[in-house]
């Protein structure tokens, strides 16, 4: 029976929504309890983000696995450096605390993301050696947002056109002119649309609104996209041979992740607005809204305002934090 009882490593939250950005810092334990004398020949603690894409397609009568990784970020702790058996530090029965900390590096990477052929993932994993046993690991993910300012076109309003002339049952011309407020909101902002709709049909028309995620995937010089859904909001129906001005105030969910466009190498998040006319037995006329989602900044209403995250200099020392830590080869 393994001599080991536990490995657990667990971090503190600096924050309410428990979110971590580039160069703050992650502080945590990792918590080590032993039932006899262990030899460990090395123990540490790493902090790493990475990206990776995975999906598999039929090419004929082969399906290929396509998959791709990106390292973001890799840091290391050791508790216990890497030593020959003969060398190995021994832990004393029970209870060992062993404190760390991380800076995150102070670098342009993407937000958390779960992707439906992709993800980034942020996590710290604690990782005990011993001669001829297999590793005893414990995992703990936590959330990265990336508060980086996402540049684009200074454009205070975007404008579209579209329209479509009916045949058979349908017979006539539609047209719908739109204007969006902006090109790049904030998680929980409003986004205000405006649209002239001219429905000189014969069939009542229904403009429907959705913000979408367009979701892309790159491995082996190959590509998957994916449209993912958002928010969807509809209007009135508009009677046939009518013209009709209508507004609509489309929230940007809270929890939206930032855009991710050009910080990572394997996979991109990208949102768009889609404002169309339900026709029914027709192809629906469309006006596509390219849009950049990017965390507030801390002094806007709505953004984080933790203390913990604004802090630059690095935490206190660990006695201070930890007056009574035993040594780590040493018995609690």
């Amino acid at each position: 029976m393994s001599p080991i009882k536990s490995l657990k490593v667990t971090y503190d939250a600096i924050n309410e929504n428990n979110t971590f950005s580039s160069g703050g810092f992650i502080s945590g334990r990792v918590t080590l309890e032993v039932e006899k004398e262990t030899k460990i020949n090395s123990f540490l603690v790493k902090a790493k983000g990475k990206a990776s894409v995975l999906w598999s397609q039929r090419i004929g009568t082969v399906n290929m696995v396509f998959y791709e990784k990106e390292t973001l970020f890799k840091s290391e702790h050791f508790f216990i450096a890497e030593k020959k058996d003969e060398d190995s530090d021994v832990v004393h029965p029970g209870c060992h605390v062993y404190p760390f900390s991380f800076q995150i590096p102070q670098r342009d990477m993407p937000s958390s993301f779960k992707g439906e052929a992709g993800k980034v993932v942020y996590f710290l994993e604690a990782k005990l050696t011993r001669s001829m046993r297999m590793s005893t690991k414990d995992k703990a993910d936590f959330t990265f947002l990336s508060l980086t300012d996402i540049p684009v076109t200074d454009m205070k309003s975007q404008f579209g056109t579209a329209d479509k002339n009916l045949r058979f049952l349908n017979s006539g011309n539609i047209s719908v002119n739109a204007t969006i407020d902006g090109m790049k909101y904030y998680p929980g902002a409003e986004l205000k649309i405006m649209a002239e709709i001219q429905n000189n049909s014969s069939r009542a028309i229904k403009p429907k609104y959705c913000l979408y995620q367009k979701q892309s995937f790159f491995a082996l010089k190959s590509s998957r996209v994916r449209d993912v859904d958002i928010v969807k909001e509809e209007g009135e129906l508009i009677e046939p041979s009518s013209n009709q001005n209508v507004s609509l105030s489309l929230s940007i969910p809270s929890d939206a992740i930032p855009s991710i466009l050009s910080n990572c190498k394997v996979l991109k998040v990208e949102y768009k607005l889609k404002v169309y006319l339900d026709i029914k037995y027709s192809r629906d006329p469309e006006i596509k809204f390219p849009l950049v989602i990017t965390a507030a900044p801390q002094n806007t209403a709505g953004a984080a305002t933790s203390e913990a995250l604004e802090r630059t200099e690095p935490p206190p020392p660990y006695n201070s934090l930890y007056p009574t830590l035993p040594n780590p080869s040493g018995s609690s």
